[in-house]
């Protein structure tokens, strides 16, 4: 069965699971087979996966994204790819309408295309005037025709709502939300709703711990195999630590049996089922999971229910969205790649390679 399709805007049709392109990015983990990872894009289309997402600081991605295009025009004519405009925190304050305009065109000759699909705009620091003009800049290209659709990406409520009043009209939102981090809820999906902006969601497995490989395993430690779990690791600790996601892990198993499915189809059909989600983001590396993400299945209220039942006594994560992530020199603003594009993932020992290991009293 093929996944759902949702609308996101007039003849702008893609199925509701998408497959993330982050673990494909240079030194997000082990290196991987290049023609591998093209044939697995194959597979993913052909099973009616027709969003994929990238971004420009993705070292090699949107390359790897436009490779598969070329060879594979008859999949790519069903393909939609949405990419994201991340300046680096370093050219913020000097950013110039010919630098985003730069951006957009070095990504259109990466992926091959003549007009982008949907562009997904991020800043880094809000202390740094500029983003609402920048996404004005971004709007004239739409406009031009070298965009179609405009969407943000890790904004607050208060910053989107900044940008929304100004005029921008933007389609999409693409913020963190799982079962393990439910911020969103505190504000962002009610505004989005009321102003019509569909939520495109990432870290619905959590960089793969959502899944049978951790049910029951015991903590892990640094170093840790990828830079997706840096990151997810740390929202295990703000959920409340390895022993109250175990117990997580153990209601979505229980569930996953009762349906046939696997515990990430019970998480993703979690974020799939709230209000205002259009598109859940499955950061998939290679196709060996794909036939588990293909065929939707109704949760219940006894499923529901028991979810509902661990993730409201979880202390947090807390606030709004990604607000945790921009806490200067918190553990998950340290562990970031912020100037990636200047000259690909930093070698100078910057950034963290591993979150620090809270040690928690037993709950």
């Amino acid at each position: 069965m093929a996944p759902e399709v949702v609308t996101l805007a007039p003849g702008f049709v893609v199925s509701r699971i998408a497959k993330g392109h982050w673990q494909l990015a240079e030194r997000h983990g082990a290196p991987y087979a290049r023609e591998a990872a093209l044939d697995d894009m194959r597979r993913f289309v052909e099973t009616g996966i027709t969003l994929f997402d990238c971004a420009d600081h993705y070292v090699g991605v949107e390359q790897l994204i436009g490779e598969f295009r070329r060879r594979h025009p008859d999949h790519a004519r069903r393909l939609r790819v949405s990419t994201k405009l991340v300046p680096d925190l370093e050219s913020l304050p000097r950013l110039q309408r010919h630098d985003v305009e730069r951006i957009v065109d070095t990504s259109l000759a990466r992926l091959g295309q003549e007009r982008l699909d949907l562009v997904q705009f991020h800043w880094w620091d809000y202390r740094l005037p500029g983003y609402v003009e920048a996404m004005h800049w971004l709007d004239d290209m739409r406009v031009a025709g070298k965009v179609e659709l405009l969407g943000t990406t890790n904004f607050d409520t208060a910053r989107l709502a900044e940008i929304v009043a100004s005029g921008v009209a933007v389609a999409t939102n693409q913020l963190q939300y799982s079962v393990l981090d439910r911020r969103p809820e505190n504000g962002m999906a009610a505004f989005c709703a009321a102003h019509g902006i569909k939520l495109l969601c990432y870290g619905t497995l959590a960089g793969g711990f959502v899944g049978e490989r951790w049910l029951g395993a015991p903590e892990p430690r640094p170093p840790y195999d990828n830079r997706s779990l840096v990151k997810y690791r740390l929202i295990i600790e703000d959920f409340g630590g390895w022993e109250r996601f175990q117990a997580l892990l153990s209601v979505l198993d229980a569930i996953a049996k009762r349906h046939a499915v696997g515990i990430g189809s019970v998480a993703i059909r979690y974020v799939l089922d709230k209000p205002g989600v259009a598109v859940a983001l499955v950061g998939a590396r290679d196709a060996a999971h794909l036939d588990a993400l293909a065929g939707p299945f109704i949760l219940d209220d006894d499923d529901r229910g028991a979810i509902a039942r661990v993730v409201s006594n979880a202390p947090g994560p807390r606030g709004d969205c990604y607000e945790l992530e921009r806490v200067e020199d918190g553990p998950h603003s340290v562990i970031m790649w912020k100037n990636q594009n200047a000259g690909g993932p930093p070698r100078d020992g910057r950034y963290a390679d591993a979150p620090p290991i809270i040690e928690r009293k037993s709950r």
